[in-house]
């Protein structure tokens, strides 16, 4: 199984929860409708990637940048900036089928992560930043997303119980694009003005 630092240590997530259209401005921005209840999809650990790809198999790839927090012991306990690797036009076609999203969004390399770090003890939302090329593509925290991490936590686990380990996505706030190759995205995780933890990837073909 492949693995994640958490905290210094290696980590096997058994599974990564998705939640989508999370952000207002992310669903306006791709023409989707208002969900009613929480969309919630899965990652299998064989999507955990290192390497920042532009296109699979011939399909260009979009980026998504989220905050990714690990579970253990009943709660989240650490996070990291994560980027959820998409097949767009895929995943149009399946839409308009009524079809699973699962196609577009679990190939080989479609989940990439910074270190996850402990979460701070503060009531200060927690953020993110994504640069690419140094100018800035997606920004948005916590007070942002339809669904809190709490009311996240809690619904996820009636649904899919969560293992200590596994990681849960939380959505991405606009500013969604096409990766083109030799990009270089940087990725960062933010609380109270402070940087936590910050992840360079450079796009190959």
């Amino acid at each position: 199984m492949k693995s994640v630092t958490v905290n210094g240590n290696q980590v096997k997530p058994g599974k990564i929860v998705c939640v989508g259209r999370n952000y207002v401005a992310h669903i306006e921005e791709l023409g989707n409708e208002m969900p009613e209840d929480m969309v919630i999809f899965l990652k299998p650990n064989t999507a955990i990637g290192t390497q920042l790809a532009a296109t699979h198999h011939g399909e260009a790839l979009h980026y998504e940048a989220e905050i990714v927090y690990h579970y253990q012991h009943g709660r989240f306990n650490a996070a990291a900036i994560g980027l959820d690797l998409t097949k767009r036009d895929l995943q149009t076609r399946l839409k308009s089928k009524g079809l699973p999203w699962e196609r577009c969004k679990v190939f080989e390399g479609a989940a990439l992560f910074s270190d996850f770090v402990t979460l701070p003890e503060t009531a200060a939302p927690l953020g993110l930043t994504l640069k690419i090329d140094d100018e800035l593509a997606q920004q948005g925290d916590t007070t942002l997303m339809l669904y809190p991490p709490d009311v996240i936590l809690e619904e996820v686990q009636q649904i899919i119980p969560l293992e200590d380990g596994d990681l849960v996505m939380t959505g991405t706030p606009q500013g969604v694009g096409v990766i083109q190759s030799g990009q270089v995205f940087q990725g960062a995780l933010i609380c109270a003005g402070e940087t936590l933890v910050k992840s360079t990837w450079r796009a190959a073909d």
